[in-house]
């Protein structure tokens, strides 16, 4: 029993809700959702309204990775795309989303039992909003990625519709499970590897095995070396890696305190053995670049080190443009800032979550949240992979999307929005097949504008 409510009674309830979505299909169809409208916007000007909370010697930085394709501008732009969905037939019905779910934004990192998951890994965006957002996003960037591998539009229609035939099917079979199973079901590297043909799995072997050496011992191996004390500190690599300047170090360290407050009890316990010996600060991700992120290393008695990324958290591109309704799931009233959003939708939204994960607000009023640096994360190099190694890996990133979207209160409505024809699947590429000229047209007036040069 769930809330005083036996089985049967659970079970009329879930389909009362799945009849409930069947009824918002019949006021928003699938030919809406399939159209989009364009929308009269300065791309540019949206682009560095953002600029006032970045580091401004960084930004040229911003810019030049941005222009490099369309998919690196597309990477940079969620608050554009957030207001131009904005804009679109949606069925207001409203999910804990990740906000920024392109298809590079999924990845590897380890539990804290040390198994290594696939998963959602980026929620700088992540907040209450419509399910649609994530998934329009996620099929925009298969088709921006297919095009810069040179696929066949045949074939990247192919791929979208099988991503979204599976986020369809993820999604019915998440919820044909109790609350608790599909909470509780992770997605690890085993049934990852299994999900794939014989002649795919060996580019993923590959992937998994190195991010199994990406930890703190090889951090420090790589990136520092022992000052004439005999302290770990960063070797710097400017623009990318630069080690700040003492008076920071010191507010650093208060910071290291009020972050301590927001861990686990036996995180809290295990960080209390280290002191903070050094802050970098280092240059992330495509559209990050520009908000302060640092590296610190923490050294134990034991000599042994630790380091976290301190990243900072500014309002999420999804919740400046979506309108609150009763399906809006009530979690951000603790006002805690942005640091505590990241971290609680991560939290909500991975299957599991890094255990260090906190957050904290500077003295200067800027928002940030914390995690592991490197803790077995490995990335997929979509440009490494050939045709059907990529479908076979959208349709696990449609699954996974699935199984995220599942754990909102009315993930059933969106089931029963979605049907069990294919119609939703073509709906939804016609419309990401329209927004991704979009895209290429923001990209090139972005570039123009701005005299950078394009390398595609």
């Amino acid at each position: 029993m769930i809330h005083g409510l036996t089985k049967k009674q659970q079970i009329a309830t879930s389909n009362m809700n799945i009849e409930s979505g069947r009824e918002v299909r019949d006021k928003i169809g699938f030919k809406e959702q399939s159209i989009y409208k364009a929308v009269d916007r300065d791309p540019v000007a949206m682009i560095e309204s953002q600029n006032h909370v970045r580091i401004p010697e960084l930004i040229p930085m911003r810019h030049e990775k941005m222009a490099s394709s369309p998919f690196s501008f597309f990477r940079g732009t969620a608050l554009l795309m957030a207001h131009d969905l904005s804009h679109q037939a949606q069925t207001g019905i409203h999910a804990i989303i990740c906000g920024d779910a392109h298809i590079g934004n999924f990845g590897f990192f380890a539990s804290p039992e040390r198994r290594l998951i696939f998963d959602l890994n980026d929620f700088d965006e992540a907040a209450p909003g419509p399910w649609e957002w994530d998934l329009k996003r996620f099929l925009t960037s298969i088709i921006l990625i297919g095009r810069e591998l040179e696929m066949s539009e045949n074939k990247i229609r192919e791929i979208c519709l099988e991503a979204a035939k599976h986020y369809r099917n993820g999604l019915s079979l998440m919820l044909s499970m109790s609350s608790l199973e599909r909470y509780f079901l992770i997605g690890d590297e085993v049934l990852f590897l299994d999900s794939f043909s014989k002649s795919s799995r060996a580019d993923f072997e590959k992937i998994i095995n190195k991010a199994k050496t990406r930890t703190s011992d090889q951090v420090i191996n790589k990136m520092t070396e022992t000052d004439q004390f005999g302290r770990r500190i960063f070797i710097e690599k400017p623009p990318v890696v630069e080690r700040v300047q003492s008076d920071l170090m010191d507010k650093v360290e208060g910071c290291y305190r009020a972050y301590l407050k927001t861990v686990r009890p036996d995180i809290g316990i295990l960080l209390s053995q280290h002191i903070p010996t050094d802050v970098a600060r280092r240059v992330v991700g495509v559209g990050s670049i520009g908000t302060r992120c640092y590296l610190l290393v923490l050294t134990c008695e034991d000599e042994s080190h630790l380091v976290l990324q301190i990243k900072q958290a500014s309002d999420s591109a999804i919740s400046s443009y979506c309108q609150r309704n009763f399906t809006t799931p009530e979690i951000m009233s603790h006002c805690l800032g942005n640091g505590y959003r990241v971290v609680s939708h991560q939290q909500m939204l991975q299957a599991v979550s890094d255990p260090f994960l906190g957050y904290f607000t500077s003295e200067d009023g800027f928002d940030f949240y914390v995690r592991q640096f490197r803790d077995m994360k490995g990335t997929v190099k979509l440009d490494e992979l050939d045709t059907d190694t990529f479908k076979e890996y959208a349709r696990n990133c449609g699954i996974v999307l699935a199984r995220a979207h599942a754990q909102s209160p009315y993930a059933n409505w969106i089931k029963g929005y979605l049907g069990e024809s294919d119609e939703f699947d073509h709906a939804f590429y016609e419309w990401s097949m329209a927004y991704s000229q979009q895209v290429l047209k923001d990209f090139q007036t972005y570039v123009k504008k701005l005299g950078l040069a394009s390398e595609k």
